[in-house]
């Protein structure tokens, strides 16, 4: 039987700073899904920044085995924002009929790094210890996230066709993290309010406010992501860029994903 997988975050104080900011009351239920390891909390931290505290959903993160127990999180009645990494299925898409559904995915490439890292930092405990602490090479652990371990991880595949791929299509608004990322650093740009205004549209932020690039910074700042590259001890040393290699792999594992999300 494989271990529990355990994850040691630090607490960040962002219901504190949100609550300094004047906050519209949020008028409906708003999800954001993501595919685990594609910045979800950089994501996550901006959108909490324009929404009151108590209109955060604050119990688990949400996914297929707990939905039952959190189906509140989407009540009309009480609006509330909400996060998880929910697979596609049958009692998600019900779930999720009447919810702004934002939905955060990463270029497989980068992924497949930022998901090494992560497995064999000190802050990830799972299945897959074996592989930390110099046990398994630098690219054997990528191809382990590429080609998943049996009865241990799912792979590279099955992870962004059910987490990503099997929800487009269907009125979900598409954040790609590179973009996301890229206009958090020029949020003086006119692209930039461009691609916030769009963000805010998608989740029912109406009126954006006038502060709104102020709120941003906040939620960006990498000291509230515990998973955050440099809040991770990680004792293998991975390259910047994925090999050349292991991008063919990623290609010949999932041939046309990186066209169907906007990468290729």
């Amino acid at each position: 039987m494989s271990s529990p997988v355990v994850i040691r975050l630090q607490a960040d104080t962002l219901n504190e700073e949100a609550a300094k900011f004047a906050q519209a009351p949020l008028r409906g239920p708003l999800f954001l899904n993501s595919i685990p390891k594609s910045g979800t909390h950089l994501l996550r931290n901006i959108l909490r920044m324009f929404v009151a505290p108590d209109q955060t959903w604050p119990r688990e993160f949400i996914q297929l085995p707990n939905l039952a127990a959190n189906r509140g999180a989407f009540a009309r009645e009480t609006p509330r924002l909400s996060w998880g990494h929910l697979l596609f299925a049958d009692d998600a898409a019900v779930a999720l009929r009447d919810v702004r559904h934002i939905l955060l995915v990463r270029d497989p490439y980068d992924w497949v790094l930022a998901r090494a890292r992560f497995f064999v930092s000190d802050e990830f405990n799972g299945p897959l210890n074996t592989i930390k602490n110099g046990n398994a090479s630098a690219e054997a652990i990528l191809n382990l996230m590429i080609f998943g371990a049996i009865d241990k991880s799912p792979d590279l595949k099955d992870i962004y066709t059910l987490n990503g791929a099997a929800w487009m299509g269907q009125g979900v608004h598409l954040v790609r993290y590179e973009e996301l990322a890229g206009h958090v650093k020029a949020l003086e740009t006119p692209a930039a309010e461009a691609y916030f205004r769009t963000l805010f549209a998608a989740c029912g932020f109406d009126p954006v406010p006038d502060d709104w690039r102020e709120r941003v910074r906040i939620g960006a700042d990498r000291k509230h992501s515990g998973t955050a590259r440099e809040n991770l001890t990680v004792g293998v040393e991975f390259p910047d860029e994925l090999p050349e290699a292991q991008k063919r792999l990623v290609d010949y594992a999932a041939p046309g994903l990186r066209a169907l999300l906007g990468y290729a």
